[in-house]
C-alpha cells in the first residue's frame, strides 16, 4: 500500500471490508479514532505545502516538486464520504500519514545526499591538485592503499584447544618459576566467589539485607563450612553449600601453596646459591678435593694459636666453603671433616665457581683469603678452571688487598695467572711428585717438612724489623738466639745465602724458622750475650775477640775450617756439572699421569747408569699417551723400562724383584722399592688406594726378606696418615710419604701468609735450594763438642743453613739454647738448607 502511495497514479481507494458484528460502543470509539485521523492528515498535507514554499524560497535548484502528490492526496481526502464502515477510514488515514512522512524523508535525504556530493567533489579536486606536487605522494597514503586482512571468521575446536593448552603451559611455567603465582590466583578466585556469592543473596532475598551483609555473609559461608547450615530458603542454601565447599578446597590449597613455598625457601636456603654471605674476615675455600680436610685441619691449628696467644678476633674462625655440587654431598663432607675441629665453623654454598655473581654473593671483598683448589685430575682442566675462577673474581672491588692463593699444575699457569690485573694472586704450584722424590731418597725427610708446616712446633717466618736497618746479616745471624735465621726477603725474592756484610734495609724481612711470633717478635740479643757460648774454649774465645775487632776475621775461618771436611763421605744426591749424582736402581710399582715428572726428577738427582723400572697394569699405549713418556730421550742419567702387570700379585712382583737384582749381579748400586698410587686416586676412593699401596709394599719386604734381596729404602705413597703411622710401628724398616698433605699445608700457610709462597717454592724445587740431612762428620771431628752455633757458622762456611740435627734418630729443629756443647756422634746428621748435598765451594 506504501509503494501505491508513493507513485503518481491516481488515488484508487480499495474496497472496504463490511464489518457487521461491531458493537455500537466499538462503533463509537472508532468514530472518535477516525475523525482524529482525519485532522492529522488534513495537519500534514498542510505543513508539507508549507515546508514546499520555504524550501523554494531558500533553495530554487534543489527544490523538489510535491504538488502532484498534495493534489493526490487531497483527491483521496474528498472520496471519505464514499468509504462504507469506519475500518476502511482507518486504513485511508494511516495510508496518508504514511505517504507524508516518506515523502518527506525522501526530500530530506535528497538533499543530504546533493551537500555531501558537493563536499566529496570539493576534496577530490583539493587531492588532485596535491597529487600533482613534487614529492606529494612521500606524505600522502592515499595513493598506497594497505588491507587489513582482518580473518573475521570463528576459529576452529583444535586452535580453542591449543589457545587452552598454551594458556595452561604459561601458567605452569610461572608457578614453576615462582609458587607464589599460585597463591595470587586462589585469592582473586577466593574474592571472586565472595563477590558473586553476595550479588545472589542480595537478589535472592529481596533487598531485604543490605549488599555489605550480604557480602559479610558469603565471606562467612566461605571461610566455615557450618554457616551454610544456618541458612533457611532452597537457593540460600544451595548458594551457602557452593561457598562452603570452594572454602574448603580454597584453604586445602592454600595450605599447601604456602607450605611449599616455605619449602622451596628453605630448599634456597640449604643450597645456598641465592643466599648472600654477610660475613667479613673469612676464609674463602673454592673446590673440594684431598687436599680440604688438611687444610681445614692447618687452619684450625693456626686459628688455635692465634686464640691462644690473644690475637684472635673471634673464637671460631669462619671458612666459607664453595663448590658446583649438591649441597648436601658439601654437608656431608664438611661434617666428616670438621667434626673434630674445635676452633672452625664451616659454612657451604653450592654455586658455580666460574661467575662473578657467586664470588659477589659469598663476600669475597670482604675475605681474609681466598683458597681456589682443583676438582678435576686432568692438568689442564685444573689450569683451566683456575683461571675461569680468578678471571670471575677480577670485576670485584676491593680484591686487590684479598689474597688469592691458586693450586695450578705447573709453572706456566703460574705467571699467566700473576698477569691478571687488579688481583693479589699467589699461585702455588702443585709439586707433589717432586717432592716424594724427594722424601722417598732421603729417610725422615718427610718428618722435617711435617715438622715445619705444624704451627704447634717450628715454622718458617717472615718479620719486619725496621729498627735494626743498617745491622749486618752476620749480626742478625748471631743476634736472635730464640730463632734460626735463614734468610732475607728482598723485593719478593727469597735470599738464603747472603753476605755477611749484607746490609738490613727497612723495607726488608728476616726470614727465620721458629714459634709463631704473633705479636710478639724474636729480640736481637746483645754482643755480651753471644760470647757466652764462646766460654770454656780460649782458642775460641780468642778468635771471637780478634773477630769483632776486625783485626784479624781470617783467623776464626782458619780455626773453622781446620774441623771442616771439605769432601762429604758419601755421594752427592743432586746431580750438576761438577758434582755427579749415586747411581741408583729404582722399582716403580703404579701409575699415574705425572710418573713422567717424577721420572724428571729422578734424572736431576741420580748419576748416569741409574735406571727405574715401572710395574703397572695400565697398558703402555694408556702410559705413553698420558704419561708423555715419548720426551724419555731427553734424560740424561737414567734409562726408563715398563712392564706390564698387577703390583698386587705375588709371582708377578717376585719376578720383578728377581730380575732386577739378578741384572745388578756383583755390583753393590742401591735398590729402591718405591709404590705410588695407582692411576689417578684423585678420582676414586683414598681408603681404597691406600690399601693397595700398603698391600704392595708389605708384599715387596716380604719377598726381599725371604730371598735376601738387599734393599735401601721401602717407601710408598699414603693419603691417611693414620694408616701410615700404623704401618711404621710394626715396620719400622718401611717408610710412608703423604705428598698431597704435605702440599695442602703448604697451601694453608700460604693463605696466612702469602709471602711465604716463594720460600716453599725455593724449597720444593729441585733447581733452588732443598733440606738435606748431612753426615755431621762434614763439619766436625770425632771428639768434638761444638754448640748449635758453631755448626751454625762452619756450616755457612760451606753456602749452607743449618736449621737443626738428628741425634739418635731423634730430630730436633732451632735446638735451644745454642750455645750449649752438644755431644753429637759421628752418626747422627745435621739438618741444613743447601743448593747441593755433595762437596760444595768453600767461602773463605
Amino acid at each position: 500500500m506504501l509503494l501505491l502511495l508513493q507513485s503518481t497514479r491516481p488515488w484508487i481507494s480499495p474496497h472496504s471490508v463490511r464489518c457487521n458484528r461491531i458493537s455500537s460502543s466499538r462503533r463509537c470509539t472508532l468514530a472518535s479514532h477516525v475523525c482524529w485521523l482525519h485532522a492529522y492528515s488534513k495537519c500534514m498535507v498542510e505543513c508539507a505545502a508549507h515546508s514546499q514554499k520555504s524550501m523554494k524560497e531558500k533553495d530554487p535548484y534543489n527544490y523538489l516538486d510535491v504538488s502532484d502528490d498534495m493534489e493526490v492526496v487531497r483527491l483521496g481526502l474528498k472520496f471519505k464520504d464514499h468509504h462504507r464502515g469506519h475500518v476502511a477510514s482507518v486504513i485511508e488515514s494511516l495510508s496518508i500519514s504514511s505517504f507524508f512522512l516518506i515523502r518527506l524523508t525522501q526530500l530530506n535525504m535528497a538533499s543530504t545526499f546533493i551537500t555531501m556530493f558537493e563536499r566529496l567533489h570539493l576534496f577530490a579536486v583539493q587531492v588532485l591538485s596535491c597529487t600533482n606536487m613534487p614529492f606529494a605522494s612521500v606524505s600522502s597514503s592515499i595513493n598506497k592503499p594497505i588491507p587489513l586482512k582482518l580473518d573475521v571468521s570463528l576459529p576452529s575446536f583444535e586452535d580453542l584447544k591449543w589457545s587452552l593448552a598454551r594458556l595452561i603451559y604459561l601458567f605452569n611455567m610461572q608457578l614453576e618459576r615462582n609458587v607464589a603465582t599460585f597463591f595470587v590466583v586462589l585469592l582473586v578466585a577466593c574474592f571472586s566467589f565472595v563477590v558473586i556469592g553476595g550479588f545472589l543473596f542480595f537478589k535472592f532475598r529481596g533487598h531485604t539485607q543490605s549488599l555489605e551483609d550480604c557480602f559479610w555473609e558469603a565471606w562467612a559461608c566461605l571461610c566455615s563450612s557450618s554457616t551454610h547450615l544456618r541458612q533457611k530458603t532452597r537457593v540460600e542454601r544451595v548458594i551457602g553449600f557452593i561457598l562452603a565447599i570452594w572454602g574448603i578446597l580454597f584453604y586445602s590449597r592454600l595450605l599447601s601453596t604456602m607450605t611449599e613455598q616455605f619449602r622451596n625457601k628453605m630448599q634456597k636456603l640449604r643450597e645456598g646459591a641465592q643466599m648472600q654471605v654477610l660475613e667479613s674476615d673469612h676464609i674463602i675455600i673454592c673446590g673440594v678435593n684431598s687436599h680440604l680436610s688438611f687444610i681445614l685441619k692447618q687452619l684450625n691449628n693456626y686459628h688455635e694459636s692465634a686464640v691462644r696467644l690473644g690475637t684472635a678476633n673471634a673464637r671460631r674462625q669462619r671458612i666459607l666453603l664453595l663448590a658446583d655440587l649438591p649441597r648436601k654431598q658439601m654437608d656431608k663432607i664438611a661434617d666428616s671433616i670438621a667434626k673434630d675441629l674445635n676452633h672452625v665453623n664451616v659454612l657451604t654454598k653450592s654455586c658455580s665457581l666460574s661467575l662473578t655473581k657467586s664470588f659477589e654473593r659469598a663476600a669475597a671483598d670482604k675475605a681474609r683469603a681466598v683458597i681456589i683448589l682443583p676438582m678435576k685430575g686432568d692438568r689442564y682442566e685444573v689450569d683451566t678452571d683456575a683461571f675461569l675462577s680468578v678471571l670471575a673474581l677480577q670485576p670485584l672491588p676491593r680484591m686487590a688487598s684479598v689474597p688469592t692463593i691458586v693450586e695450578v699444575s705447573n709453572s706456566n699457569t703460574c705467571e699467566l695467572l700473576k698477569s691478571i690485573s687488579g688481583l693479589k694472586v699467589e699461585p702455588v704450584e702443585n709439586v707433589a711428585s717432586k717432592l716424594f722424590v724427594q722424601c722417598s731418597r732421603q729417610k725422615g725427610l718427610i718428618k722435617i717438612y711435617r715438622h715445619l708446616l705444624n704451627y704447634r712446633k717450628n715454622i718458617f717466618n717472615l718479620c719486619n724489623f725496621p729498627n735494626l736497618a743498617g745491622t749486618t746479616y752476620w749480626q742478625l745471624r748471631r743476634g736472635f738466639q730464640e730463632v734460626v735465621v735463614c734468610g732475607l726477603y728482598r723485593d719478593g725474592k727469597v735470599y738464603f745465602h747472603p753476605s755477611d756484610n749484607e746490609v738490613l734495609r727497612e723495607t726488608d724481612k728476616v726470614l727465620f724458622i721458629g714459634p709463631i711470633y704473633w705479636r710478639r717478635k724474636p729480640q736481637l740479643a746483645y754482643l755480651d750475650d753471644i760470647q757466652e757460648e764462646t766460654k770454656g774454649n780460649p782458642k775460641m774465645e780468642r778468635l771471637e775477640k780478634s773477630a769483632e775487632s776486625s783485626t784479624n776475621p781470617l783467623e776464626v775461618t782458619k780455626a773453622r775450617l781446620a774441623n771442616v771436611v771439605k769432601r762429604p763421605q758419601k755421594s752427592g744426591s743432586k746431580a750438576s756439572d761438577y758434582n755427579l749424582g749415586p747411581k741408583e736402581c729404582i722399582l716403580l710399582l703404579g701409575w699415574r699421569q705425572d710418573v713422567a715428572e717424577m721420572i724428571k726428577e729422578y734424572d736431576n738427582y741420580l748419576g748416569p747408569g741409574s735406571s727405574i723400572e715401572i710395574l703397572s697394569d695400565v697398558p703402555l699405549d694408556e702410559r705413553t699417551r698420558t704419561g708423555n713418556l715419548s720426551g724419555q730421550e731427553k734424560l740424561q742419567n737414567i734409562q726408563v723400562s715398563n712392564r706390564i702387570g698387577n703390583p698386587m700379585d705375588y709371582d708377578t712382583l717376585k719376578e720383578a724383584i728377581m730380575r732386577i737384582h739378578g741384572s745388578l749381579g756383583k755390583e753393590e748400586v742401591p735398590l729402591s722399592i718405591v709404590v705410588i698410587s695407582d692411576r689417578d686416586w684423585l678420582r676414586r676412593d683414598p681408603s681404597r688406594v691406600d690399601k693397595h699401596a700398603a698391600f704392595s709394599l708389605l708384599l715387596a719386604e716380604n719377598i726381599c726378606n725371604k730371598h735376601g734381596v738387599k734393599v735401601q729404602n721401602l717407601v710408598a705413597e699414603i693419603v691417611d696418615s693414620k694408616l701410615g703411622k700404623q704401618i711404621t710401628r710394626i715396620k719400622p724398616s718401611l717408610t710412608y710419604i703423604a705428598a698431597e698433605e704435605v702440599m695442602s699445608h703448604v697451601t694453608a700457610h700460604v693463605a696466612e701468609n702469602n709471602e711465604l709462597n716463594e720460600v716453599w717454592k725455593d724449597i720444593l724445587n729441585a733447581e733452588g735450594d732443598e733440606i738435606y740431612m748431612k753426615d755431621i762428620s762434614l763439619y766436625m771431628k770425632e771428639g768434638e763438642n761444638p754448640s748449635f752455633h758453631e755448626l751454625s757458622e762452619r756450616a755457612c762456611l760451606r753456602q749452607e743453613v743449618a736449621i737443626g740435627y738428628v741425634k739418635n734418630k731423634k730430630k730436633v729443629i732451632n735446638p735451644n739454647p745454642k750455645s750449649e756443647p752438644l755431644s753429637l756422634g759421628m752418626t747422627d746428621s745435621l739438618i741444613v738448607i743447601s743448593e747441593l748435598e755433595g762437596e760444595q765451594p768453600i767461602v773463605a
